[in-house]
């Protein structure tokens, strides 16, 4: 009976906790922009010119410095793609490195290519053509061997999990290994 209580009145609590979530993490601040540039942006605001272009120099000068020492790192929207790409697959923490987890910039799925295919513990373990290594864990047996060349659609699920198909067939459960 109790039992019933929580299925009945439970469920929709969760569900509902579930759609609030992502709300909340459209709501986060944007990381904090490097003192550097904020010190460059600062000159902007001197009135006198030539005090305004000393500090430009400045700055520039101390930001190139920094680039040089690898203590910052710049990256336009198109690198940032290809790195979230590249770690498709893999739970990492969010530290707002490659931009914010907007959905618009979330990868759901990625399509690739077959490299190379080795037996595994519960099923085939794919290397792809981009370098990453993909091992079934369900168990499934899929009906034909993956073969090299085969395009491979690779699709995040829930709760991160993912689920890889081959050129259209049923997918399989996998998880990223590199």
């Amino acid at each position: 009976m109790v039992l019933q209580h929580i299925v009945r009145f439970g469920a929709p609590i969760v569900l509902i906790a579930c759609m609030a979530a992502p709300a909340v993490a459209r709501d986060k601040e944007a990381p904090p922009r490097p003192a550097q540039i904020n010190e460059l942006y600062a000159c902007r605001d001197i009135a006198d010119p030539a005090a305004r272009l000393a500090c430009f120099d400045r700055e520039v000068g101390e930001l190139s410095a920094a680039d040089q020492a690898r203590e910052i790192t710049f990256a336009d929207k198109e690198t940032v793609k290809k790195t979230r790409r590249g770690l498709f697959g893999f739970t990492l923490p969010s530290l707002g490195l490659f931009g914010g987890d907007d959905d618009e910039d979330k990868i759901e799925r990625v399509e690739t290519t077959v490299a190379s295919v080795a037996d595994g513990a519960d099923g085939y373990r794919i290397e792809m053509a981009d370098g990453s290594l993909w091992v079934q864990t369900d168990g499934k047996r899929m009906p034909l061997r993956p073969r090299v060349g085969q395009k491979v659609e690779i699709k995040s699920g829930t709760l991160g999990t993912f689920f890889l198909s081959l050129e259209g067939r049923p997918s399989v459960k996998v998880r990223r290994e590199r």
